[in-house]
């Protein structure tokens, strides 16, 4: 073994994120519910009939591989806007180890088009922070660390409620809860405003799920929605 070689695994070995497991068992997609509307499931065509390239009313561009969503050359965003929802999406973060911070997998998922929930490889860290994966971006750190290692599927499951407005004033700012690998992350948090991911869309109007391209190939799979009624729809009920 030479000494770049015994110098790299020095470094591995001090380093404070995990390395894939190879051995680790993968879990299958979990399939949308009745009445959920599939954004994507791993179809190709799905790409065109649901999102666009952000910014732009051109069809989405990013490619399928193997039945995943591979982010490349700019951010997607849904055709389909939504107000109060239930959002599932399963993701996979590549291995980037001569990378740190924001370089590891950086990726995101954007509720409205306004808010992110960060998406990056932050397995092993002790203290997440507010740039970590569970995080609202910039904002509110994880509850906990409930990341598992690049290269494995994980999952986000969302709760979110839109900000209220009355006579175009600002009432109720949006909040969010989040599950990552079926752990609490984030418990109805308050967002205090967008998160710097560009939204194309005024903040008081329904807005897309945003998937964010930020130069690392991260995967996405099982991308679906459940609206949720908001007040003075039919189906709402406050108990």
């Amino acid at each position: 073994m030479n000494v770049l070689s015994l110098l790299a695994l020095a470094a591995l070995a001090q380093s404070p994120y995990l390395p894939p497991d190879p051995k680790a068992k993968q879990p299958k997609p979990v399939p949308p519910p009745p009445g959920a509307i599939v954004l994507f499931s791993g179809k190709e065509e799905e790409v065109a009939q649901n999102w666009r390239k952000n910014g732009s009313d051109a069809d989405g561009h990013w490619k399928v591989v193997k039945g995943a969503l591979v982010s490349q050359a700019g951010d997607i965003v849904s055709k389909q806007e939504f107000t109060d929802f239930m959002l599932h999406v399963e993701f996979k973060v590549p291995y980037v180890p001569n990378e740190k911070g924001q370089g590891r997998g950086n990726s995101g998922v954007g509720l409205q088009g306004r808010y992110e929930i960060q998406v990056l490889d932050s397995s092993g860290l002790k203290i997440p922070g507010t740039g970590d994966c569970g995080a609202v971006y910039s904002q509110s750190a994880p509850l906990v660390n409930a990341c598992k290692p690049p290269l494995s599927w994980q999952t986000y499951d969302i709760i979110f409620r839109a900000p209220r407005f009355v006579d175009g004033k600002l009432t109720e700012k949006a909040r969010v809860t989040v599950f990552q690998n079926g752990i609490l992350v984030q418990n109805n948090t308050e967002i205090q405003g967008p998160t710097g991911i560009r939204a194309d869309r005024p903040i008081d109007k329904p807005g897309p799920i945003f998937l964010q391209d930020h130069h690392n190939p991260t995967e996405f799979r099982q991308v679906w929605v459940v609206p949720l009624p908001t007040e003075g729809s039919k189906s709402y009920d406050p108990k």
